[in-house]
């Protein structure tokens, strides 16, 4: 055991280590030093090991912090709006008009109350696939709003290009894609240069849909992540038409299409997935490609159900995310784990279709994995990214199965303590370096502002 001075000394507490045995530890103890953690342990091995601060986590559940693989943190303004319109009018009616819209202080507001939220539920990693108000100043701005709450992440800048003959079929506004190519191109590398990938909040690729993306423009920035060693993330064959509007559109399968030209791999993180078949399965796990599996914004749309299972059997890695909240609405990955085990047994109908267990793998070290970040377990040398839940409310007691009560009750609102790196960014029912009401009240401010601007206003009292 290391005598490493300690910065911070978790005690008493229900320890869920999600490690490689899946431990859960009675009367557990996590050390922490610096950014990495130290030991984990039982009290009575590790309690007496000075430490800055010891904090009694007695009644309450420790486990690693969340990680979101799939989110618009620009979205958080337009939460509630869009409600009964299906996938491409959604887009078409509601979205792209909002992100055409959208300016750069409104977007930063709406990235800021974003990572609040997600740093009260226990979340300390998110990738944002941002693309509301994309130019490179703007999207560093959202990078460095999400690390001011304390969080670690990936900003995934959208790059939609100019638009394209199939998106223009779909209705999609020619005035939300204001950027050339070479621009597109041109402003992520900027912004790679300035957020490098050995930073807190990283910046990645991130071509907005295989679909209706440019295919040389989609290349060319998968090229570039892979120059600089980082992942890029896209929308995947989420609304049913999409594969064969894909195939209508240019003779073969969005899968196919991009095992083809050496696209898939670990670095790829596509997110929803939904409309897949045996081979794109096959060919999606033979790359160990990521999925990022949404669950509510999945039912919310609705899209679809994604073959989790299939897909993890064949080898691809799959983490959880919240979505934007205009159309998964909450940051809370506890009730992504939940809809996601019923939701899986409920289409299939079979309990063992999914497990409390699997939940919790995914939204801890299989969304480390995807973000390509040292976190999402509870063992000496990893990152120490915590979330602590408060177990004393009537919800959650008694605790007979630690993983089926947070997984099955448990919810973002539990949480007590949020830690990244070692830094308590969360404690107690406050942020620690952000003033949430001073937040909140900007982003109703901006949020009335911009649907008046944007004619988004008749969304507002659409719901019977």
């Amino acid at each position: 055991m290391s005598d490493e001075p300690l910065d911070l000394l978790l005690v008493g507490g229900t320890v869920v280590t999600v490690d490689d045995e899946r431990r859960v530890i009675g009367d557990g103890a996590v050390a922490i030093a610096g950014d990495r953690i130290s030991a984990v342990g039982r009290t009575c091995d590790l309690g007496r090991r000075p430490a800055a601060r010891v904090v009694d986590c007695a009644g309450k559940l420790v486990l690693s912090g969340l990680v979101d693989t799939h989110n618009h943190l620009f979205q958080t303004l337009a939460r509630g709006l869009g409600e009964g319109l299906p996938g491409w009018r959604w887009l078409a009616e509601f979205m792209w008009p909002y992100a055409g819209t959208i300016s750069a202080r409104e977007t930063v507001v709406a990235a800021r109350l974003g990572a609040v939220e997600a740093a009260r539920a226990g979340t300390t990693a998110l990738l944002d696939h941002h693309y509301g108000c994309t130019d490179v100043e703007t999207t560093l701005a959202v990078a460095d709003a999400i690390e001011a709450v304390g969080l670690r992440g990936v900003v995934a800048r959208g790059i939609a290009g100019p638009l394209t003959d199939l998106g223009r079929t779909q209705g999609l506004p020619e005035s939300s894609f204001p950027y050339r190519a070479d621009q597109e191109l041109e402003y992520t590398r900027a912004c790679m240069d300035a957020r490098p990938a050995d930073g807190r909040v990283v910046v990645w690729p991130g071509p907005i849909n295989i679909t209706y993306t440019d295919r040389e423009l989609l290349r060319a920035a998968v090229e570039l992540a892979r120059e600089r060693g980082t992942g890029w993330h896209t929308h995947f064959c989420a609304p049913r038409p999409d594969p064969e509007t894909y195939r209508d559109a240019f003779g073969v399968r969005p899968a196919s299409w991009l095992h083809e030209e050496g696209l898939l791999g670990p670095d790829t993180t596509l997110a929803h997935a939904t409309w897949l078949d045996d081979a794109d399965v096959a060919l999606l796990g033979g790359t160990r490609s990521c999925v990022a599996h949404c669950p509510a914004s999945n039912m919310v749309v609705p899209y679809g159900v994604m073959r989790l299972r299939d897909l993890r059997e064949a080898g691809a890695t799959v983490g959880l995310g919240t979505d934007g909240s205009a159309c998964g609405h909450r940051q809370d990955l506890f009730e992504q784990m939940k809809l996601m085990v019923l939701l899986h047994r409920v289409t299939t109908l079979d309990q063992e279709a999914t497990t409390v267990a699997e939940a919790l793998d995914l939204v801890t070290r299989e969304g480390a994995a995807v973000l390509r970040i040292e976190a999402g377990v509870l063992a000496p040398g990893r990152l120490a990214d915590v979330a602590v839940v408060d177990l004393q409310r009537p919800h959650l007691r008694p605790l007979n199965d630690p993983l089926a009560t947070v997984v099955h009750a448990a919810r973002g609102g539990d949480v007590w303590m949020t830690i990244v790196g070692g830094d308590v960014v969360y404690e107690d029912g406050r942020c620690t370096r952000i003033d949430e009401s001073e937040v909140m009240a900007e982003a109703q401010a901006c949020a009335d502002a911009l649907l008046r601007r944007a004619g988004l206003e008749r969304l507002r009292h659409r719901t019977p």
